[in-house]
């Protein structure tokens, strides 16, 4: 389990320094971590070369930036190239990780995700069924199960622990059985407020369907062409506690070409 106490320490810290315009260190057990400064580099790099033909995110906001210079200056765009860093890469490539693990531990899945990946045409890209906040209180509230929350108390879930809950996804929950989704063979989304990996409600992740659109194209593209298992199938796999759960010394994978059908 995370230790809740350290996300508020480092949330703290990283608030503070923003304040200060100091340089922010995201230390997550002895990860090195990215600094402001870096990125105030590249967001100045970018600006004397900027150009309209350039398809990367930095350079779509620089252009923007012409047309209201005085809410997306330097330090806006910073904060939003941060974010991303943050936000969009390791969390993207963690699933990434996981999903292929599960699949090299249920090669018979990982066919089915395969022949899925054949299937598809330009319409039905977006349905794929096999691939598939902390906040504080305003006012005094009593939870379902009678606990008290008094105004300005600090709320938190654990995402971990709900996706392993019985109470929750019944008595199979930690079963990898991409199926639960299905009713009648045809893929049904859940409640947010029950798989709450990108929130819910007003504090819902912006970037959810990029997130899953990006992990799509790229789980398509190995999965068209490779077939996976892992490099070691006796080898404990295990994770390392950070902001996101990456695989302790990452996926080893044997990857070979599938033959044309």
């Amino acid at each position: 389990m995370v230790d809740v106490s350290y996300i508020c320490r480092v949330c703290v810290a990283l608030s503070r320094t923003k304040e200060s315009k100091g340089s922010v260190f995201l230390c997550s057990f002895g990860m090195v971590i990215t600094e402001f400064s870096v990125v105030d580099e590249l967001v100045e790099d970018s600006a004397m070369y900027r150009r309209n033909d350039k398809e990367d995110i930095l350079s779509r906001f620089l252009v923007e930036s012409k047309r209201n210079p005085y809410k997306m200056n330097d330090q806006y765009l910073r904060d939003i190239i941060l974010n991303f860093m943050i936000a969009g890469k390791d969390t993207s490539a963690s699933t990434l990780s996981w999903f292929l693990y599960m699949l090299c531990k249920n090669p018979l899945i990982q066919e089915k995700v395969a022949q899925e990946v054949e299937d598809i045409t330009d319409s039905n890209v977006i349905p794929l069924v096999y691939f598939k906040d902390g906040r504080c209180a305003n006012m005094d509230d009593i939870l379902p199960d009678g606990y008290i929350v008094k105004k300005g108390d600090g709320v938190y879930y654990m995402a971990y622990a709900m996706g392993r809950m019985p109470y929750i996804w019944g008595e199979d929950a930690e079963e990898f059985r991409p199926e639960r989704w299905l009713k009648n063979g045809i893929f049904q989304s859940d409640s947010p407020f029950k798989f709450v990996a990108f929130h819910a409600g007003p504090q819902i992740c912006l970037g959810k369907d990029f997130a899953y659109m990006q992990m799509k194209i790229v789980s398509i593209a190995l999965l068209h062409f490779f077939r996976f298992k892992l490099a070691d199938d006796t080898k404990n796999v295990t994770y390392r506690t950070m902001f996101t759960l990456q695989i302790d010394g990452g996926l080893h994978l044997c990857a070979t070409f599938r033959t044309p059908s």
